[in-house]
């Protein structure tokens, strides 16, 4: 019996607007109801379960395992809902490449049998905490991301210079790495490194690796190149130049703005999230089928 054993309540969040949602959503309604598992989905999932299903509410009624019915963006959504609860997520792979999912949908009904036998394991991956130190001191709100933070200006490609700095032990004097313009600057988590810091010229981490990616993003000179410190180390990112279209962005998705004189923190947080991974799954695999990593040219 493996870590998921005990099985007794499951939600469901998706992007609806996948053709293969009302589908996986019947199947999960039908297999919870043959195993006597209670099942809640997002509202906007109900019009395809059966009458009276419930409307999924995390902080009213807590779920053992939470399946996500989209693509890693829909995936990265459901993690950071679940942050902190240690709850198992398991993702279902309705887009193109997918790369932190477990499986694609047309694997689903097979694999929901291991599921309610607990035959899975969890592959737990860190996450970054950030928070914002406005120039009177005070701070912004706490920013969590598993993939990464993304420093950047609104409206496109735009060019900013910022001011980085690194403290290598808590409570420590912080090291002065220099200023630089770029289009921005990435920090990201070994899950998140073969994500836009790959697309950036990033190193590919493996994601059991403790440690921070620091990878610039177009940067005018060829001397900041990306970096890889250790996960204890934190990382303070400024503004140089008076602004008010700077931005972190965690994931992706979920956006905050600099004031003028503010700098960003970012660490490794505490909370870590548990994927599910089954029997023979691996990132090296998901590397080559995936990314195609070591493939030989075609000819």
């Amino acid at each position: 019996m493996g870590e998921g054993a005990g099985l007794r309540r499951i939600g469901v969040v998706g992007r609806k607007e996948h053709d293969d949602v009302p589908g996986c959503v019947e199947q999960l309604a039908s297999f919870a109801h043959e195993n006597q598992i209670d099942v809640s989905f997002e509202e906007h999932l109900i019009e395809w379960a059966p009458e009276g299903a419930k409307a999924l509410d995390l902080e009213a009624e807590p779920v053992d395992l939470l399946i996500a019915l989209g693509g890693d963006g829909t995936l990265l959504r459901a993690g950071r809902s679940v942050a902190g609860r240690e709850i198992p997520v398991l993702g279902v792979n309705l887009g193109h490449l997918g790369f932190l999912t477990a499986l694609p949908h047309t694997e689903l009904e097979q694999h929901l049998g291991l599921v309610s036998k607990g035959d899975y394991r969890l592959d737990r991956r860190s996450t970054l905490g950030a928070h914002i130190v406005n120039a009177d001191g005070s701070e912004a709100e706490h920013l969590l991301a598993w993939n990464d933070f993304v420093i950047h200006k609104r409206g496109g490609a735009r060019v900013t210079r910022l001011e980085l700095r690194v403290q290598e032990i808590a409570g420590g004097p912080w090291q002065d790495m220099g200023s630089f313009s770029a289009d921005g600057l990435i920090v990201a988590t070994p899950t998140g490194s073969t994500a836009y810091s790959l697309s950036a010229g990033g190193p590919i981490v493996v994601p059991s690796v403790d440690c921070l990616i620091v990878t610039p993003i177009c940067p005018h000179t060829l001397a900041m190149r990306p970096l890889v410190i250790p996960a204890t180390q934190r990382v303070a990112v400024r503004p140089i130049e008076r602004t008010k279209d700077l931005v972190v962005t965690a994931d992706g998705q979920v956006a905050h703005e600099f004031e003028t004189g503010a700098e960003i923190h970012i660490e490794r947080s505490e909370i870590q999230i548990p994927l599910v991974r089954f029997s023979g799954q691996n990132f090296f695999g998901t590397l080559q089928r995936k990314l195609n990593w070591a493939a030989r040219p075609s000819g």
